[in-house]
C-alpha cells in the first residue's frame, strides 16, 4: 500500500479534495454512526486539514485546530478511518501524523480531544490521558482526553 499525506488550511483545498473529506466524514459520523448533527461547524475554515491516502483514495482524515477555537489547547478532531481501510493501521497513522503535524503548524502545547470511549485504549497508547467526565455526544459516550507537551 503506497501511503501519501497532505495537509492544507481550508482555503488551499481544491473542490474534489474538499469533497472527498467532507464525504468521509458524513458516510461515518452521519450515516454510519447514525448521528444526525451539523458536521459543518464554520471551524473547517479555520483549520488545518490532514488527508492520507492510500494508493491514492482517501483512506483516512483529521482536522487540525488551533488553540482557542474548540479547546483553550490545539485540539485533533474529526478523526476518521474510511470503512475500506479499517484494521490498516491507518488510524494509528493519521494520529501520529496529526500530532506531529500540529507540533509542526502550532506553537509547542497540549493537545486535547474530544473521543468516544469505546477508544480510550488506542488514545492511551499514543500518549492521551482522560481529563474529565464522560459525556453524551449524539447518544455516544465521550470523554475529552489530553496528550501533555
Amino acid at each position: 500500500m503506497n501511503l501519501t499525506h497532505k495537509v492544507k488550511a481550508f482555503q488551499d483545498l481544491n473542490v474534489g479534495e474538499l469533497y472527498e473529506l467532507l464525504r468521509l466524514r458524513s458516510e461515518v459520523f452521519v450515516v454510519e454512526q447514525n448521528c444526525a448533527f451539523l458536521d459543518l461547524d464554520y471551524k473547517d475554515q479555520q483549520c488545518f486539514h490532514l488527508l492520507l491516502f492510500a494508493d491514492g483514495a482517501l483512506a483516512a482524515y483529521s482536522r487540525l485546530v488551533p488553540a482557542g477555537l474548540s479547546y483553550p489547547e490545539i485540539a485533533i478532531g474529526r478523526v476518521v478511518t474510511s470503512p475500506a481501510f479499517r484494521g490498516s493501521g491507518l488510524g494509528r497513522k493519521v494520529m501520529e501524523l496529526a500530532i506531529q503535524s500540529c507540533r509542526e503548524l502550532f506553537s509547542p502545547g497540549n493537545i486535547r480531544i474530544g473521543e468516544q470511549t469505546y477508544a480510550l485504549p488506542f488514545y492511551n497508547s499514543l500518549g492521551f490521558v482522560p481529563d474529565g467526565d464522560p459525556y453524551d455526544e449524539d447518544g455516544i459516550e465521550h470523554v475529552e482526553m489530553v496528550k501533555k507537551l
